[in-house]
């Protein structure tokens, strides 16, 4: 049987969750995630997890938060003042933002403190500094 190897683009099934059993994602209710194996399209862990599967193989995995989305960076944090916001708006701890810069490229952001005058924003990938834990099933190599 053909094994999957760097180059391979493949099609794989996923059921993501966090040590404690949270679900953060999952493909079963939609098509399988393509991507090309050994790519760095997807995290390292979940690239290397996939080489050397077999078409049907089903396999759980654990991925430490260094082979995911690292951990959180104090750099990615922002300050950015309560006047910037509409005057309308009331930013709560939690609430997804994106903002954008000079040349318009978009970030995702989250209010992670709100002070007096300013607002704390964290722009680290919202699993940063959590383990993954997946259930792969390879569905095809093309």
């Amino acid at each position: 049987m053909q094994q999957v190897k760097a180059g391979d683009t493949v099609r794989i099934h996923y059921h993501g969750t966090l040590s404690d059993g949270t679900i953060f994602d999952s493909s079963l209710e939609r098509e399988p995630l393509e991507f090309t194996a050994g790519s760095g399209q997807v995290i390292p862990g979940f690239d290397n997890a996939v080489v050397g599967m077999t078409v049907g193989e089903k396999k759980s995995i654990h991925i430490p938060a260094d082979e995911a989305y690292g951990q959180p960076s104090e750099e990615m944090f922002i300050e950015f003042p309560k006047s910037q916001f509409p005057e309308d708006a009331q930013p709560e701890v939690g609430a997804a933002m994106h903002l954008s810069d000079n040349e318009g490229n978009v970030f995702p952001v989250t209010i992670h403190e709100v002070k007096e005058d300013s607002v704390l924003l964290n722009g680290n990938h919202p699993l940063a500094g959590k383990d993954l834990n997946f259930d792969l099933e390879l569905v095809s190599i093309n």
